[in-house]
């Protein structure tokens, strides 16, 4: 693990301030996604029942937290990683119609993050979203017409916090780019993903990368995603494939790309079943949540997360995530950011 220093860098609020500041920023953005994207809040679960199908396997290694439920015969739950299938089962059974939507709050562990630096840590918060759609809508332009809207809440509060909190800075840039995994493999052929994607964000500033998790020209992939919410092989033009992809940010203090959401339109029956044999992962057509699909019951649907902690420190231009959230740190960890005057909660 590496943790990043700025130089220079000391905490312009104190911790009371710092925590006014997180609260706005989250009532704030919450409104505004609200509002743009017309979602209703909703009560989410922490733990979903381990055989239901529900989980979101993530990349397919890391293990969820789990435990037994006593007065359940010992059944076995598990901490959510996400709620990306979870959502669209609540849009099915709560019975929304097309238009509309949904959102929460997230909380999950993943303790199998395997690099607890400035922006990963073991707990994760997000608000995680879904709106129904038509099958005609299952298109590119409808992905990134929401990207938009949500890029533009994200810029309402970054303006929202520099009035309120006048030692805070604007510097995102007004729109957000669009650009395809693909032309990212063709234009940096030998870089890594991390150094396509800080690229791709030196360039523009903030930018939704679209078809993660498809094969590339060269036979990889550009970053895991799970076989059965996002759509990532549906063709959408002649040279690129995917509905899905990551907001991303530069983030001028810490010097790095800065992703901000995950999203995508999510798999229709069809593209689930490709997707899945693709991965290998057939034997979860038993399951009771992908069921529910096969057999036309679950809507179809756009959606996705966004990271609560991830958003208040790139506006709060924090240098560490430890100070917007709580969560546990390697000794080492505590002891630099002590060192360095950085104050983790």
């Amino acid at each position: 693990m590496s943790t990043i220093i700025p130089e220079g860098y000391h905490a312009a609020m104190d911790v009371c301030k710092t925590e006014q500041a997180i609260k706005f920023t989250k009532d704030h953005f919450e409104r505004a996604l609200a509002s743009r994207l017309g979602l209703d809040r909703i009560t989410a679960p922490l733990f979903v029942q381990a055989d239901s199908g529900i989980q979101d396997n993530l990349n397919g290694t890391e293990r969820a937290v789990s435990f037994g439920v006593l007065a359940d015969n010992d059944t076995t739950c598990q901490i959510v990683h996400s709620l990306a299938k979870w959502k669209r089962l609540a849009l099915h059974k709560y019975k929304f119609e097309v238009g509309q939507g949904i959102y929460t709050d997230m909380n999950a562990l993943r303790p199998d993050e395997d690099n607890l630096d400035n922006i990963h840590s073991v707990y994760v918060d997000q608000w995680d979203w879904e709106r129904v759609i038509t099958p005609e809508e299952r298109t590119l332009d409808t992905l990134k017409g929401v990207v938009r809207d949500i890029y533009a809440a994200i810029k309402d509060t970054e303006a929202e916090l520099a009035d309120k909190f006048h030692n805070r800075t604007t510097w995102l840039p007004d729109e957000i780019a669009f650009v395809h995994t693909e032309e990212l493999a063709a234009q940096y052929p030998d870089a890594t993903r991390s150094e396509r994607e800080a690229a791709a964000c030196k360039t523009h500033g903030a930018v939704f990368i679209i078809g993660i998790g498809g094969e590339l020209p060269d036979g990889k992939i550009h970053d895991g995603r799970a076989p059965d919410y996002d759509d990532w092989t549906t063709q959408t033009s002649p040279e690129t494939k995917g509905l899905n992809g990551d907001i991303f940010v530069w983030n001028p203090l810490l010097q790095i790309p800065f992703e901000i959401s995950s999203m995508g339109i999510r798999v229709d029956a069809d593209t689930m079943l490709k997707q899945l044999d693709i991965r290998g992962c057939m034997d979860r057509t038993e399951l009771p949540w992908h069921k529910l699909l096969l057999d036309g019951s679950l809507p179809q649907s756009i959606g996705g997360g966004i990271g609560q902690s991830r958003l208040c420190m790139l506006l709060l231009e924090k240098a560490h995530i430890g100070e917007v959230q709580v969560s546990h740190w390697p000794k080492e960890v505590v002891d630099i950011c002590r060192e360095s005057g950085i104050p983790l909660l």
